[in-house]
């Protein structure tokens, strides 16, 4: 797959349980958002034109958990869009397997924080551009295990430091602002984007179409946006347009 450079507004399917769910800063039961067939809501967002896909199994990224595969599988399967994955994945063994399951990009977090010299290693198996590397932020510094530990280390000098490494992207998601709908903070984001060369793809706390364009005009190449479209705060359609103005 290769990098466009347009910038993509990118719908969230997160998986917990079976079920396409939102919640409010990771925290598990904090559901604002329950649908019974994830397989139908991601053919849904690409009927409506969404240019490629972001899932989360969020069991595998707090539990180690993989019970949302098949579910997963039955995405990659019937969306013909390029497809990124996460949640969970600590393995060379876990990317191979969505590799090979037919998955674009392989999102890292916990494991490439831990073992980053496996980042190098998956970049030059897979490509760099199959390997995502996921910083997600509070107060500046990358949490990891779905969000319930501190690693100490800046997010913006993780980025600089994981594109050396061969990643291809970088996730960044502000969980100051995630799943709250109280709007957004560039300013962690445009750091990151900033330190790095390769595409940031921005996530957290999107409520209004204008968050999406601020995202933008900072740089970032994509937006994942969960809550806000779940919730009917504006349609994929107005997203998607404001992201070609």
């Amino acid at each position: 797959m290769v990098y466009n450079t347009a910038f993509n507004v990118i719908p969230a399917v997160d998986m917990k349980g079976g079920k396409c769910v939102q919640l409010v800063q990771g925290i598990p039961g904090s559901e604002v958002v329950s649908i019974d067939n994830p397989a139908e809501v991601a053919r849904q967002w690409v009927d409506e034109g969404a240019p490629m896909l972001h899932l989360i199994d969020l069991d595998g990224a707090l539990y180690g958990e993989r019970v949302n595969a098949p579910h997963i599988k039955e995405i990659v399967e019937t969306c013909n869009v390029p497809i990124q994955v996460g949640g969970g994945i600590r393995t060379y063994k876990d990317v191979e397997d969505l590799i090979n399951l037919g998955v674009d990009r392989v999102i890292l977090s916990t494991a490439a924080i831990a073992d980053p010299p496996l980042v190098r290693k998956l970049a030059d198996e897979f490509s760099s551009e199959a390997i995502v590397v996921s910083l997600d932020s509070k107060d500046g510094e990358v949490s990891t295990h779905g969000w319930t530990k501190q690693s100490g280390i800046m997010a913006h000098e993780a980025a600089a430091e994981f594109e050396q490494l061969g990643a291809g992207s970088i996730l960044f998601t502000n969980i100051d602002s995630e799943g709250l709908l109280k709007g957004i903070d560039t300013a962690p984001t445009k750091k990151v984007v900033d330190a790095v060369s390769i595409p940031v793809i921005a996530s957290g706390g999107v409520t209004t179409i204008e968050d999406i364009v601020a995202f933008k005009k900072i740089g970032a190449w994509g937006v994942v946006v969960g809550t806000a479209l779940y919730t009917h705060k504006f349609t994929l359609s107005d997203a998607l347009m404001a992201a070609v103005d």
